[in-house]
C-alpha cells in the first residue's frame, strides 16, 4: 500500500534557494531494535497491569460474597420458618386458645401480689382464712346432718313388732292422712283396719291375674279384694291398678270414713265397720293398741 508523501522544504547552499521536496512518510521512519532496558520497562508494566486486574476481581468477588451468602441465608431461614409454621399449625390446641391463654392463672387468689407488708397483717389474714374454712366445714356438716336425718325420715324404724317393708306401708298411710289435714285418730283408724285386712301387706289377689302386673308383696283369696285395705275393683273403689297403689288406697279409705257421720265419737272399731262393711266388725278393735304406737312413732 502506498504511504503518503511528506512535504519538506530544503535549502540549497549552491544557488542560495529554498525548495519543496516530496519524501514518502516511511522513508522518514528509522527502524529501531528495543534495548534491555525498555524490554524491562514493559514487563514491569504487564505485571503491574495483570496485577491491577486480578485484584480488581478479587475485591468484586469479595464485595459479591457476603451478598450471595446473605441471601442464600435469608433463603434458608425462610425455608425454617416455613417449616416451623407448619408444624405450629399441627399443633394448635384442641380448644382453639393461643398458648398465653392456655397457662393463664384462673384462681384470682393465685395471681394476686401480696401487698401486707407487716407480719401482724400476715397473720390477722391467715386467722380470717382459718375462720372462714372453719365455718364452711361447720356448714357442710350441719347440712350433712340435716340431709342424714330427712333419710332416716323416710325410711322410718320398725315398731310394735313390724318389718320394714309393713312400717314402710303404715308410713304411706300416715303420710297421706298428713296431706289430707286429717287428725291422728283416722290415721290410726286407717292403720288398724290394714293390719286387719292385709296385715299391713300390699296384697294382689289370685282372683285377678292382672293384680300381679303391679307391684305387691304377696297374695290373697277373697274374691277381688286387692292392697292394703283388700278394697273391691267391683264395690267401686277403682281400678286394679289405682288400689295397688298405697298412697291411693289410703286416700279412698280417708274419703269414705269422712263420710260417717259423728265417726270421731264413736268406737274405733264401728268407725272402720262403717267403711269396710265387714262379716267381723268386731275384729278391728284387737289392733287399736298397735295402731297407736305406730301413728306416735311416725309423728
Amino acid at each position: 500500500m502506498p504511504h503518503s508523501p511528506t512535504h519538506e522544504e530544503i535549502h540549497d547552499k549552491t544557488t542560495g534557494r529554498h525548495r519543496r521536496e516530496t519524501t514518502p512518510i516511511h522513508a522518514r521512519i528509522r527502524l529501531q531494535w528495543p534495548s534491555v532496558t525498555m524490554v524491562k520497562a514493559i514487563g514491569t508494566s504487564r505485571v503491574t497491569l495483570a496485577t491491577s486486574v486480578l485484584t480488581c476481581l478479587a475485591l468484586g468477588a469479595m464485595a459479591s460474597g457476603p451478598a450471595t451468602a446473605a441471601a442464600q441465608s435469608d433463603r434458608t431461614v425462610a425455608a425454617s420458618t416455613a417449616d416451623r409454621s407448619a408444624a405450629d399449625r399441627a399443633s394448635r390446641y384442641a380448644d382453639r386458645r393461643s398458648p398465653d391463654q392456655s397457662t393463664k392463672v384462673t384462681d384470682p387468689g393465685a395471681a394476686r401480689p401480696n401487698t401486707l407488708s407487716t407480719p401482724e397483717e400476715l397473720a390477722k389474714q391467715k386467722a380470717a382464712e382459718a375462720a372462714k374454712a372453719a365455718e364452711a366445714a361447720q356448714q357442710a356438716a350441719a347440712a350433712k346432718a340435716a340431709a342424714d336425718a330427712k333419710k332416716a325420715a323416710e325410711v322410718p324404724t320398725p315398731v310394735a313388732g313390724l318389718t320394714q317393708t309393713q312400717m314402710n306401708n303404715a308410713k304411706a298411710i300416715v303420710d297421706t292422712g298428713k296431706s289430707l289435714g286429717l287428725p291422728a285418730r283416722a290415721f290410726v283408724a286407717a292403720i288398724a283396719c290394714s293390719l286387719q285386712e292385709s296385715r299391713l301387706y300390699n296384697l294382689a289377689s289370685s282372683a285377678l291375674p292382672e293384680s300381679f302386673q303391679y307391684s305387691n308383696e304377696g297374695s290373697g283369696s277373697d274374691h277381688d279384694s286387692v292392697g292394703l285395705f283388700q278394697q273391691r275393683t267391683s264395690s267401686g273403689w277403682g281400678s286394679v291398678k289405682d288400689l295397688m297403689r298405697p298412697t291411693y288406697a289410703a286416700t279412698q279409705f280417708y274419703r269414705a270414713l269422712m263420710n260417717v257421720p259423728g265417726w270421731e265419737n264413736m268406737a274405733l272399731t264401728y268407725a272402720i265397720q262403717a267403711v269396710q262393711v265387714s262379716a267381723f266388725p268386731d275384729a278391728y278393735a284387737q289392733h287399736e293398741d298397735q295402731a297407736q304406737t305406730i301413728v306416735n312413732a311416725l309423728g
